[in-house]
């Protein structure tokens, strides 16, 4: 089984702790489809290089949806997407989408930022996305 590259972005601004944010996109990923269920993740150490993040708090996620049975631990052997996962129907996605999206509108407002351009910004920021996404499966 090859080791998927993981796409997670970290918000340091974010009053989310850390290991929340990685713990919540990894989920998102696999009910998503975007991890599959017996895919390999990678090593605490291969994440946490990844991510510039310290090792005991990818070893924190880990334990966490190893907890969750999201994940599981096959010793000498790695780390996989649980057996049983499900992915979010179109419907939930978009409730999803449309929560952060009306969270960083009252941001734009309080900040003063044009509607013209929280589109731009939106723009640029999913297509820069898709492109580090691409390189990235383009690595494997």
């Amino acid at each position: 089984m090859e080791v998927f590259v993981i796409y997670i972005r970290i918000e340091s601004s974010s009053a989310v702790p850390i290991y929340r944010q990685i713990a919540d996109q990894i989920k998102y990923q696999i009910a998503l489809g975007t991890l599959r269920v017996k895919q390999k993740m990678p090593s605490v150490r291969e994440l946490a290089h990844q991510l510039a993040v310290n090792q005991n708090t990818i070893l924190k996620v880990y334990n966490q949806l190893c907890q969750e049975k999201i994940l599981q631990v096959d010793r000498g052997t790695g780390t996989f997407v649980a057996v049983g996962q499900q992915t979010i129907p179109i419907s939930q996605r978009r409730q999803i989408v449309t929560k952060i999206l009306g969270e960083a509108a009252v941001q734009a407002i309080h900040l003063g930022v044009e509607i013209r351009e929280v589109h731009d910004l939106l723009d640029r920021e999913y297509q820069s996305i898709k492109q580090q996404q691409l390189r990235s499966k383009q690595d494997e």
